[in-house]
């Protein structure tokens, strides 16, 4: 398929200087009118960023190396360098190990030269074409070249390899081009065992012939690539034309080879493009990117120009897309200096004339690098790129050249900039700010231009033009929505520090929200636009950036909102900026008291309901009491009485009602203690509720520890409201007996008697009590029967203590009865009495019988007997004889008793001793008369006795083995706590 002459050629202009960045004389522009300080210094920073010098894109490098014959030719991949010197050496250079070179000799005797050498991508196979139409290999792994017999009679001018298939030891199904137009097919294989012993060459066959309107013409070029789907495209190149094959292999029968994709174009001529002029030569190069194993774009030098172009694996049948020639730079006149070879990089395509290297951009068609070689070197034979590593290797016939590839990217920005593709050039300058500025600065201008402006805004906000300059713009062109927008991107870019500048941009942006809302609401046919707005809005004001800002400048922002009357946004406001009490006074101004309640249950702000209950209770009770219970203890009710009295004056019934609800639920569910909720619920119930009123006190019952009120409180509110049985009750609490009993008998006489048997540890009061029961009962209600009831009612009254009461003319039949009783009474009680004394006297005269014969009581020792605690013989010192036995001398019995007696018995028994002693001392006195001393002797031999007896009582009263004593101390150790460790040492 004939496509036409060619493309259409192309060229870009030449980029002029860019504004703060230096120029290709090296001044700088004079800088702009100073705005900020902010700007001013971003834009120095920016300045001095691009007056460090940068190293050149392609830096040379000449190879140490002199050849010792010239060099033919030269090929280099996967760091695998091969070069043919002069007629029979081959020198190969693993560039990992430069100081290991590796000579092969070709061993021809005839007077053939290399032609060209073809090396694979992964440096492992080595074809040498020569000039007699023969080809020999070598494996990297050899020493020796090998001839490949069947590939002979044929000038080979290109080699298609197979990056798929091929390995270290086999390249896999290869295409191979020849001077003559035919494309064959092959394979080479190598054993490691026997490496020599079978040809390395496997098949050879033809499967296509290149024609041009003359006739076959010569293979230049050759690239096997392989897409999606087992597509495979095959591109094949003559002096003027560009071939390509596409077709797909079975999965599986990869190994058979491309004969099937050739044999789909036996009947018509494949895709290809034709361009008239010739060199009579074309070279082909394409560029892969790292992490890639397919090339992204292609450069194919012929007579016409460059036809570049990218890779497009996924379409159908030509994989070649935006393509465009390039033509040569004016310094280049082809009819004398043709250009030799093309080398393809990123973005750029290197040209090699026999004296220079000229650097193309592949963006804009520029010349952007051009490297003249001086005449010593000679003349440029060949340039090559080592694909995997990416340098570019270029020779004379002595001299070999490498140059390195350093930040290709560094100034593409530009010209994706100039080209208008700004997303192109913000990804190739997004680690340097400066270019980046410059872009987002064209760019934004580039759309104000096009009236994009929103897109122009967004662009603007990125970068550091002047503020003041930006604003001007829009608000010259009115556009109000793009100006929001500009100060939106702004805002969001400032610094938490730049606390001046997000204030006023803040406020700025709330005015221009407020008029532009202010012009769409009254326009009926944008209300769709209105409530978009509206919705920006108050994400504006609810973001969480601006609300630092927005809290501490709310009044400017209410002032604001008040100034354009919008009650709407001021509460939406008011409710972000937890203004509640605003938002309610709000709802209460407007009397709309359910949503101001709302806000209030919603929020749940106790001092927000003690502010506004009292205006709330007076339009909705019901709904308010509700909400206090809601919020249950959080709410002091103590604080609520003042809305519940100003609520409750106006004597509605169904206004107490709800007052007496929540004090009830304070009262009953949440246990409240405080006494002014009692009192208050009390006041309810005297002035409403006079059943709740007795029930309430009586279930708090007598007890002062259970009673919260204040008693006198409540005895003088019920007084004033007359309920006596309330009265009395409290009366009762009091301990008032006497006045509960006088107004109980002003009510009931049954409420009287249970209030007089409520002393019951005072029989008098008690008495008095039922003596006013009677009383009353006798003088008011003259009533004898029930006066006798009060005498079976309480044993305390007798008849005697209520005839008093009753008047002369009452008869004594009516209480004959209760004398008859009282009389037998005071018999029964005589008659006991006499019993007791009789029972008295004879209790005496035994007792006085016990005496006498204890007197005479006595009991015998026998000599033998011996003390119950030492054991030694009882009768060899004073000792005591128990009722049980039990015989104790007076010393032992002293020692055993003494640590069981209480502490002031011990103190008693000392003192006793203490004194006995000083009585035992004979007298000093012997000049006393002898009546003197006989009386004196009487005295103290008297007093000697009542000391041992007082002596005796202490320690005989009981045997020390049976008597209480030892019982007591049956929970003492039987090692004192504070002599433990003394004894345990003496054990030890």
């Amino acid at each position: 398929m004939k496509e036409g002459p060619g493309l259409p050629a192309a060229r870009c202009p030449v980029l002029p200087p860019i504004a703060g960045v230096q120029s290709a004389s090296g001044s700088v522009p004079a800088p702009r009118r100073v705005c900020s300080a902010l700007g001013a210094a971003k834009l120095l920073r920016y300045v001095n960023a691009r007056l460090e010098k940068e190293t050149p894109i392609f830096n040379k490098q000449r190879i140490d190396f002199t050849p010792p014959e010239k060099i033919n030719s030269l090929v280099v991949s996967c760091n695998q360098l091969c070069m043919s010197l002069g007629k029979d050496t081959l020198l190969r250079i693993d560039l990992g190990k430069p100081d290991e070179p590796n000579q092969v000799e070709l061993g021809r005797k005839d007077e053939a030269r290399v032609y060209k050498m073809f090396l694979d991508h992964t440096g492992s196979h080595l074809l040498i074409a020569l000039n007699t139409s023969e080809c020999l290999y070598l494996n990297r792994n050899a020493q020796k070249v090998r001839t490949l017999s069947r590939w002979k009679g044929h000038l080979i001018e290109s080699v298609g390899w197979n990056k798929f298939l091929g390995t270290e030891t086999n390249t896999g199904p290869i295409l191979v081009g020849t001077a003559q137009g035919q494309i064959y097919e092959a394979e080479i294989s190598v054993s490691e065992g026997s490496l020599f012993s079978t040809n390395p060459d496997q098949y050879f066959r033809q499967v296509y012939t290149l024609e041009e309107e003359t006739g076959p013409a010569p293979v230049c070029c050759l690239e096997i690539e392989r897409g999606i789907d087992g597509k495979y495209f095959i591109i094949a190149t003559t002096h003027k034309r560009l071939f390509q094959f596409v077709g797909k292999v079975a999965e599986g029968t990869e190994q058979q080879g491309f004969s099937s994709i050739f044999a789909m174009h036996t009947d018509h001529l494949p895709s290809f493009r034709e361009f008239p002029a010739s060199f009579g030569y074309s070279e082909i190069a394409f560029y892969t990117p790292k992490l890639r194993s397919s090339p992204r774009c292609f450069a194919w030098m012929m007579g016409n120009g460059v036809l570049y172009g990218l890779l497009d694996y996924g379409r159908p049948d030509s994989i070649l897309s935006e393509e465009r020639v390039w033509v040569y730079p004016s310094d280049i006149d082809v009819t004398i200096n043709k250009p030799i070879s093309i080398v393809l990089t990123q973005f750029h395509f290197l040209l090699l004339l026999p004296d220079r290297v000229t650097a193309v951009c592949t963006l804009n068609g520029q010349v952007v690098f051009q490297d003249v070689f001086l005449e010593k070197f000679g003349s440029l034979k060949h340039m090559i790129k080592d694909p995997t590593v990416g340098q570019i290797w270029i020779h004379t016939e002595k001299v070999v050249f490498r140059y390195h590839v350093q930040r290709e990217s560094r100034d593409v920005w530009k010209m994706y900039m100039n080209m208008n593709k700004f997303d192109l050039a913000k990804e190739y300058c997004k680690d340097r700010p400066e270019c980046l500025d410059i872009v987002l600065a064209k760019e934004a201008e580039h759309c104000f231009q096009n009236k994009k402006y929103l897109d122009s805004a967004k662009c603007y906000a990125l970068t550091q033009n002047y503020f003041e300059e930006i604003a001007l713009k829009f608000i010259e062109a009115k556009q109000e929505e793009a100006l929001m927008e500009f100060l939106l991107k702004k805002l969001a870019s400032l610094k938490h520090s730049e606390k001046t500048q997000t204030t006023l941009l803040t406020t700025w942006l709330t005015e221009l929200y407020l008029n532009w809302l202010g012009v769409l609401e009254g326009d009926a046919s944008k209300r769709h636009l209105y409530l978009e707005t509206r919705e920006r809005f108050r994400n504006f004001l609810i973001s969480p950036k601006n609300k630092e800002c927005l809290f501490n400048n709310r009044a400017s922002i209410y002032e604001l909102l008040a100034s354009h009357g919008d009650t709407e946004h001021m509460v939406y406001f008011a409710v972000i900026m937890q203004d509640y009490e605003r938002v309610i006074a709000h709802h209460c101004q407007h009397e709309e008291y359910d949503e101001a309640l709302n806000v209030l249950s919603r929020h749940r702000d106790e001092k927000l309901f003690y502010k506004f209950s009292p205006v709330l209770i007076q339009h909705i009770p019901k709904k308010v009491v509700d909400a206090w219970i809601s919020m249950g203890i959080k709410l002091d009710a103590k604080k609520l009485i003042p809305a519940l009295v100003n609520y409750s004056q106006s004597g509605s019934t169904q206004q107490i009602n709800e007052a007496i609800r929540y004090m009830e639920f304070c009262v009953y569910e949440l246990e409240e203690t405080e006494q002014a909720i009692h009192n208050y619920l009390l006041s309810l119930y005297a002035l409403c509720r006079p059943d709740s009123l007795l029930s309430y006190l009586e279930q708090t019952g007598t007890s002062p520890s259970r009673i919260r009120y204040d008693l006198k409180y409540a005895l003088r509110l019920c007084a004033e409201h007359e309920h006596h049985r309330a009265c009395v009750h409290i009366y009762k609490v009091m301990e008032m007996y006497e006045e509960a009993v006088d107004l109980a008998l002003q009510v009931d006489v049954d409420l009287a008697k249970s209030c007089a048997d409520l002393p019951e540890e005072d029989e008098e009061l008690r008495k008095k009590l039922w003596l006013k029961i009677a009383c009353h009962v006798v003088q008011e209600e003259k009533d004898v029967k029930k006066a006798m009831a009060c005498l079976s009612s309480c044993n305390l009254l007798k008849i005697e203590d209520v005839l008093p009461f009753f008047p002369d003319f009452v008869t004594i039949d009516h209480f004959k009865e209760a004398i008859c009783n009282s009389l037998e009474d005071y018999n029964k009680h005589i008659e006991e009495l006499k019993r007791e004394m009789e029972e008295a006297t004879q209790s005496a005269r035994r007792i006085r019988e016990d005496i006498q014969e204890m007197r005479n009581k006595y009991g015998s020792v026998e000599p033998q007997e011996k003390c119950a605690v030492c054991d030694f013989p009882l009768l060899n010192r004073p000792f005591y004889l128990f009722l049980c036995g039990h015989m104790f001398h007076y010393d032992c019995l002293l020692q055993a008793v003494y640590p069981n007696l209480p502490a002031y018995k011990q103190v008693k028994l000392e003192d006793l001793q203490k004194k006995l002693a000083a009585t035992s001392q004979p007298s000093k006195a012997h000049h006393r008369p002898k009546d003197t001393d006989a009386t004196s002797l009487g005295k103290g031999q008297q007093s000697r006795e009542q000391i041992k007896a007082d002596i005796d009582d202490i320690v005989a009263a009981e045997c020390v083995f049976c008597g209480e004593l030892i019982i007591r101390s049956i929970d003492k150790p039987f090692i004192d706590p504070q002599k433990y460790e003394e004894e345990k040492q003496s054990w030890l």
